[in-house]
């Protein structure tokens, strides 16, 4: 059974999860919790990324955040959730400190290296901090960065139904 997040919630994003004798379900990532600490769910999320959805815009890099630290960051890529909503994931060499997700800094250094890759839009924003983990930042996109995505890659699955 497959269900996917409508356009209106408010978690915007879910996490797939496989019950068991169910198949994969999306729902909001905190509604899951107990589902997974009853042994009832097992998170399939990273591993149902392909080729086709999971798309790396950059290898390895320094950036530096608000106060000063280095931060190294393996790579910056995409994933389509199958909905439209573009967020960029930021894979960390080493855990995060807690609330690394919202420094405007680290924000820009990120927004840099993108621009020098040719996105050329506004400034990404802090991602939900419900969806942040010890070794990923995820950013939330604007609008514009779609173009730029389409450019590198990303097949934007929604557009099927802006035809209709």
């Amino acid at each position: 059974m497959t269900a996917s997040c409508p356009a209106s919630c408010p978690a915007r994003f879910c996490w797939s999860f496989m019950l068991q004798g169910s198949g994969i379900m999306r729902m909001p990532g905190p509604d899951a919790t107990p589902l997974i600490e009853a042994g009832l769910a097992v998170m399939v999320y990273a591993a149902g990324m392909t080729q086709d959805t999971d798309i790396q815009l950059s290898g390895p890099f320094k950036a530096m955040d608000g106060s000063g630290r280095a931060i190294d960051i393996k790579s910056l890529r995409i994933f389509d959730e199958g909905y439209g909503v573009v967020d960029l994931y930021v894979d960390l060499a080493a855990p995060a400190t807690d609330g690394l997700h919202k420094d405007h800094k680290l924000i820009a250094e990120i927004g840099a290296r993108l621009r020098a890759i040719g996105y050329n839009g506004p400034d990404l924003k802090p991602g939900d901090p419900v969806i942040q983990e010890k070794r990923l930042i995820v950013l939330d996109t604007p609008d514009e960065f779609l173009p730029f995505a389409v450019r590198k890659g990303f097949k934007d699955l929604s557009s099927e139904f802006d035809e209709q």
